[in-house]
């Protein structure tokens, strides 16, 4: 193509930059935009199974395996540490391989871990395996953001939320039906685990053209990151950031591991208690396919960090004061509040401009918000232990959402972490 441009008076018709037949046809390329999208969908899907079709079987785990209770409960840490320590080498990953390489390869460690473990003949290997699997839900929970920004960058907030929706789905799915579905199968921990196997191996059919369509199109360095390493600990919006995620996957994860219980207290029954734990998780995949689109249009997210705080605040107190008065209040007020995720997810993808500080910010908000996380079960069950009620333990959990508004307020305002994790002696990137 020559460098030199016709005048504006220019009588000749401009020779077009190449012939026809090399243009990429439109079709084509929505199409692969379809396959993208669904594939982000189903890799989506398969970040969560792995750990929430764990705890309704852990009790014939245990007996199989021989695991001891100190070993069973350290599995309810396991998965916030791996997502931690294997989030922080995502970046590094995904500028040596690219991020859809990476992810493609963290639905591979999924689909092997999550069948691999359903074989285990002791606790160790198990225990092994299942790191396997975090690390492939380590990485592509710190990439896919990293994906939506580089190849979806109009589209943000709609493509955040597919992924938010698809996640809790998963979620929800995988704590409802792992029971039904292992007895239907004929009762066996090994087959109702490993089962979920399949839907990993389904998303990693559909990374692989996703994977090999970028290589052809950019050639073999396609989607690598392009952005040197920023100094990110000197954002304070990095930080803001990893606390805000941080305080809210504290309160998830309390939630996700306590609340039958906390229903069976108060004298709902077992089944009900299990219906409560689904709808809180159930009324995230609506909320979190709407609300990131909504965070993005606006300049800042402030209002929804307060509104999202005060649904968790409600439903705590509900839950300590009268819990069993309308239980299913209580449940979509907590639910609701536990979608901070999907509005931390957005707010990622919006305080960086490039897919590469995309990077470096997702693994550090996720890396130190996880790490943060790891004591919060932990100390509610220590304090419902040592006192025999809830109260304390939810004027806790309502408590820590006071930090979680004010460190996601200071995060929801429109900055960008190049402004402030610039390296000393050069400046921000583009």
């Amino acid at each position: 193509m020559s460098s030199a441009l016709p005048s504006s008076t220019d009588t000749a018709p401009v020779a077009p930059a190449r012939p026809p037949a090399e243009r990429p046809a439109p079709s084509r390329h929505r199409y692969l935009g379809w396959l993208f999208a669904v594939a982000i969908a189903a890799a989506a899907f398969n970040l969560r199974p792995v750990v929430t079709s764990l705890g309704p079987l852990l009790d014939q785990v245990r007996a199989d395996l021989g695991m001891s209770p100190t070993v069973a409960g350290l599995l309810t840490a396991v998965p916030s540490l791996c997502f931690a320590l294997f989030g922080f080498a995502a970046p590094g990953l995904a500028r040596r391989l690219g991020p859809v390489a990476v992810v493609t390869a963290g639905m591979g460690a999924i689909t092997a871990g999550v069948l691999a473990r359903s074989f285990a003949g002791g606790t160790a290997v198990f225990l092994l395996l299942t790191a396997v699997a975090l690390a492939g839900v380590a990485v592509s929970n710190v990439l896919i953001p990293v994906v939506i920004k580089r190849y979806f960058p109009d589209r943000v907030g709609p493509m955040i939320g597919l992924y938010s929706m698809s996640l809790s789905a998963g979620t929800a799915l995988a704590a409802a039906v792992t029971v039904p579905l292992t007895s239907a199968l004929g009762g066996d921990w090994r087959v109702g685990l490993g089962v979920w196997a399949a839907l990993g191996a389904v998303a990693l059919l559909l990374w692989l053209p996703v994977l090999v369509t970028r290589r052809r199109e950019a050639g073999p360095a396609a989607g690598a990151a392009a952005a040197g390493k920023l100094p990110i600990t000197r954002s304070r919006t990095a930080w803001a950031l990893a606390c805000f995620f941080g305080f809210q996957a504290t309160g998830a994860y309390v939630v996700m591991g306590w609340l039958p219980k906390i229903f069976q207290d108060a004298g709902v029954s077992e089944s009900s208690s299990g219906v409560l734990l689904a709808l809180t998780m159930v009324i995230g995949v609506p909320v979190s396919f709407v609300l990131p689109n909504l965070a993005a249009r606006r300049g800042d997210q402030r209002l929804f960090v307060v509104v999202l705080a005060a649904c968790g605040i409600a439903g705590y107190t509900g839950l300590a004061l009268a819990p069993a008065t309308v239980p299913w209040l209580w449940a979509v007020l907590v639910g609701l509040s536990n979608c901070a995720f999907p509005l931390v997810l957005t707010m990622i993808g919006l305080r960086a401009r490039t897919a590469g500080g995309v990077a470096q910010l997702s693994a550090f908000a996720q890396g130190v918000g996880y790490l943060i996380s790891i004591p919060g079960p932990i100390l509610i069950g220590r304090i419902y232990q040592a006192t025999g009620e809830w109260y304390l333990p939810l004027g806790f959990l309502a408590l820590l959402l006071v930090p979680q508004m004010l460190f996601g307020l200071r995060a929801a305002r429109a900055r960008h972490i190049e402004d402030e994790a610039v390296p000393a002696g050069g400046s921000a990137g583009a």
